[in-house]
């Protein structure tokens, strides 16, 4: 019933109501909400990125389960310790809005599997923690009641603590820390198990669909993740699942994974080509190079040497060197020059909140666009 009335609250979000972030956009959203929407996006030109979970608790980044093999069983208790007291959608929203962002993009489930809303599809989420949170449905309300718009960063092709994505062995070392032997919840064995994962996927993405229908799109990762095994993942079906429940909702997977996504959203370089190599990526990057493109970058800057190299989520070896106005009036500078989005990311602290040296950038950087 629940389900019901959520999808019931969806139709009318879609096809009558315009979402606040998109009011000025009426007329065009009632001739075409998705061309209306990929307009919108064209024209926000910056957006803030958030990268948060059971990780930061660790402070070495986001990968930290994979570039230091921490056990899977010990890693997995961070749920148990997950206390985001600082987390304040508000607050985070007030932020974006001060350094003059008109989106953020969160991440409901990066790759270490936990997931920051609620759902029933796992109890490994922030809902089901001690903290009993749903931070991506706070988000939702603020950005929503400020008129900001709101992408959902979902992990597709790469889960560590899911029991069905596949292994190393079937292409990317990366599907898996480099456990030895491998945990006991690790149950593939085959390609046919993989549509348990995906049905999982698929489940999830209808709940973040319909628990928060004013959502601007999804944003999918890591795109190597599905360049190693394209075949394995029903690309086609997950689109159009999106696509019949928020016809709305914009869609993007890095450089792309078949050439039908709306906008590219490759990594620092405006110009970056994932995966160039394959054949596969070759052909989608021909298809999307057009299209509009985000550029995502990050407070953290990438320092040679530092323990966790270049990191999203979080690591106190970067503290005293994040970006400041000048360096991120240079990358809006860039972005505008070339034509692209900025989405900027900052990796909150342990408890949620963001980072003083962020918030110390971003409250004065509008001032100095």
């Amino acid at each position: 019933m629940a389900l019901l009335s959520a999808i019931i609250l969806l139709a009318f979000t879609a096809f009558g109501q315009v979402p606040n972030y998109l009011k000025s956009y009426t007329q065009a959203y009632k001739k075409d909400a998705h061309a209306a929407n990929l307009q919108w996006f064209t024209d926000a030109g910056f957006g803030m990125f958030i990268h948060y979970g059971i990780y930061s608790q660790l402070a070495k980044g986001e990968w930290v389960q994979l570039r230091d093999t921490v056990p899977f069983n010990e890693y997995i208790k961070l749920k148990d310790s997950f206390h985001p007291s600082g987390f304040d959608a508000d607050a985070i929203v007030q932020l974006a809005q001060k350094a003059g962002m008109k989106y953020i993009t969160i991440t409901t489930k990066h790759h270490d599997g936990f997931c920051l809303f609620k759902t029933a599809q796992t109890d490994y989420n922030s809902w089901d923690a001690p903290a009993h949170r749903d931070l991506i449905g706070e988000l939702a309300k603020a950005c929503d009641q400020a008129g900001l718009g709101l992408f959902l960063y979902y992990s597709y092709a790469a889960d560590w603590h899911h029991p069905y994505f596949y292994s190393p062995d079937a292409g990317w070392n990366n599907a898996r820390p480099a456990y030895d032997p491998m945990p006991a919840q690790y149950l593939y064995k085959k390609p046919e198990d993989f549509r348990q994962y995906v049905d999982y996927v698929h489940a999830q993405l209808k709940e973040l669909l319909t628990q928060y229908p004013t959502v601007a799109g999804i944003w999918f990762d890591p795109v190597m993740g599905f360049y190693a095994n394209p075949e394995t993942f029903p690309i086609e079906e997950t689109y159009a699942l999106i696509r019949n429940i928020s016809p709305r909702a914009l869609i993007s997977f890095k450089q792309g994974a078949n050439g039908t996504e709306d906008f590219m959203a490759p990594e620092r370089g405006g110009g970056a080509k994932v995966g160039d190599k394959i054949p596969i990526a070759q052909k989608v990057y021909e298809l999307n190079k057009d299209k509009p493109k985000e550029v995502c970058n990050t407070m953290q800057p990438h320092l040679p040497g530092i323990d966790g190299g270049s990191t999203w989520g979080y690591n106190k070896s970067i503290d005293g060197h994040h970006l400041k106005v000048e360096e991120v009036r240079q990358l809006l500078q860039d972005a505008r020059k070339n034509g692209y989005n900025l989405l900027l990311n900052i990796g909150p602290l342990p408890d949620g909140s963001v980072h003083p040296e962020d918030v110390e950038t971003l409250s004065n950087l509008k001032d100095d666009q």
